[in-house]
């Protein structure tokens, strides 16, 4: 049993007592359950795509939910009838899952596909223009200018 301790940096950091909670929660929830495999990857600076293996599952079998700062998905067990054979082995996997993924705020999903027992769920990071950095002019106009961000200014040149 591993647990984490961030006392050493609790007492040397302000206003960071909810990010030590999220980690210290996270490791506890994630060691006790593994179904689904799921994998996360980044394609960008503000993109990213979770792939869960949920091979058996339909469509209407799956739940999404997006909340402020959390994604849920949910696969709901269903009854198939096997009357006709009789069952020597059962190694597919068809039992229940809630899976939770933290987010970052001003993450939203995009979209979710089911295709070839993947669910394949993308996820954008739109900060508003009103929390983005702004130039202000020092003894001059009022008026304020966007930052370009870095990843604006290589899409522009390319």
């Amino acid at each position: 049993m591993s647990r984490l301790d961030f006392t050493p940096y609790r007492r040397t950091t302000v206003g960071f007592d909810h990010l030590f909670d999220l980690l210290e929660s996270q490791a506890r929830s994630n060691s006790s359950d593994n179904y689904p495999p799921f994998n996360i990857a980044r394609s960008s600076e503000d993109n990213y795509r979770i792939t869960l293996a949920i091979a058996g599952f339909r469509p209407e079998d799956i739940e999404i939910t997006a909340q402020q700062n959390l994604l849920t998905v949910q696969g709901k067990k269903r009854e198939e009838s096997h009357e006709a054979a009789e069952m020597l082995h059962v190694g597919i996997a068809n039992r229940g899952f809630e899976r939770r993924f933290e987010l970052a705020d001003h993450v939203r999903v995009e979209r979710a596909d089911l295709a070839d027992g993947l669910l394949v769920i993308d996820l954008v990071r739109e900060v508003p223009e009103a929390m983005k950095p702004k130039k202000i002019a020092v003894n001059g106009a009022a008026t304020l200018t966007a930052v370009p961000d870095a990843s604006e200014d290589d899409a522009n040149a390319a």
